[in-house]
């Protein structure tokens, strides 16, 4: 298979250099040129600090292009880009995702700007895949990953639709990453003197929730009818999502049949033909522990991994600490790598899918 043209729309933020490091090997992408601001495009890649705790790979020499230029799309036709990965500030986005999918570039956008409008998909692949057929509307191919609490909240529910839930309240605590590298490397946010408080998060996965459980009719979706009770913090951890859940049902439950839905659960074929999807989309332990549980390929856990080398890692969701309360509701906690499976790999897996079913040549 042919690796397309790529523009990755970030040079220095931590999502924008997992996608830079996610393309190094990719077999389907390749790395052709960078979107950045107008003061980047005096520097080379390799002048532009690495956030990421990887070392960078051999990334190839490629052109930084501004961004807010007026020959932006311009110098992308004559790069013959054909793919564009967002990891852009959600009002740069604005313009720029919608800019470049008018023009034909398939744009797939972790920001937030675009997330649950018409006509572009917003998508968990182990979780609303049917979505993904509003990709390539008026709009242009365009689709969005969600928030990066969502996945490992919603990614187990999914397993247990057949339970019929109807009510969820989660608790999330997301590591430093989440908010950026500034306060990744903030030595007093990893001593744990940091403010908890996610303005807007709560309130972003409560409606991106309702959206990816919803039913798709006549071009449209329409939330699921599911009560929901979100509540988020931030916490002193460089890398890792983890939430706490519980969930009601109207089907009665047992561990063992919850466990078996869990260990059920599998990608499409479709998806599993992406490199990035992992070997499971879930991977069950009896306990999380945050420290050694966070780069999983849905069979191992790697203690030394190799992101640019090995797509798989990281992409899995861990469930654990399963209890049933009673016959209709049950708790676990699930995590997941946020600027992996939650951001720059969940992405990227979007791309990769509308590859394999050829929404994108």
């Amino acid at each position: 298979m042919r690796r397309r043209p790529t523009i990755v729309l970030g040079a220095s933020g931590l999502v924008g250099q997992r996608m830079q490091q996610r393309l190094f090997n990719h077999p389907w992408f390749e790395l052709t040129a960078i979107g950045g601001r107008a003061e980047r495009t005096h520097q080379t890649l390799d002048e532009i600090p690495w956030r990421l705790e990887q070392q960078r790979p051999n990334l190839p020499i490629v052109p930084i292009l501004d961004t807010s230029s007026e020959s932006f799309l311009d110098e992308l036709t004559k790069l013959n880009i054909e793919v564009a990965f967002s990891c852009l500030p959600s009002d740069a986005a604005e313009h720029i995702e919608s800019t470049l999918a008018q023009a034909g570039i398939a744009v797939f956008s972790n920001a937030s700007f675009h997330r649950r409008k018409q006509g572009i998909p917003l998508v968990i692949p182990d979780v609303n895949e049917e979505h993904f057929t509003e990709f390539f509307t008026s709009k242009g191919p365009h689709a969005c990953g969600t928030n990066c609490t969502l996945i490992p909240m919603a990614a187990p529910l999914s397993a247990l639709r057949q339970f019929e839930m109807t009510k969820v309240k989660m608790r999330s605590e997301q590591a430093l990453s989440g908010a950026g590298w500034r306060l990744l490397f903030d030595e007093n946010a990893v001593r744990g003197e940091l403010n908890p408080e996610i303005p807007g998060e709560a309130e972003k996965v409560h409606d991106e929730f309702l959206h990816v459980f919803g039913t798709h009719q006549n071009s449209e979706i329409h939330p699921a009818d599911i009560e929901v009770d979100v509540k988020c913090e931030r916490v002193a951890r460089k890398d890792g999502h983890q939430v706490f859940v519980e969930a009601t049902f109207t089907k009665p439950l047992s561990y063992e049949k919850v466990i078996s839905a869990f260990q059920s659960q599998q990608f499409s074929e479709k998806v599993s033909q992406c490199p990035s999807a992992p070997h499971h989309p879930l991977h069950i332990v009896k306990d999380i522990d945050v420290k050694n549980h966070l780069w999983s390929d849905g069979v191992d856990f790697s203690e030394h991994p190799k992101p640019s080398e090995n797509l798989q890692t990281g992409m899995a969701v861990v469930v654990g600490n399963v209890e049933i309360h009673n016959q209709y509701t049950l708790s676990f906690s699930a995590y997941s790598h946020n600027t992996i499976r939650g951001a720059a790999g969940g992405t990227m897996l979007l791309a990769e899918l509308a590859v394999v079913e050829g929404r994108i040549p």
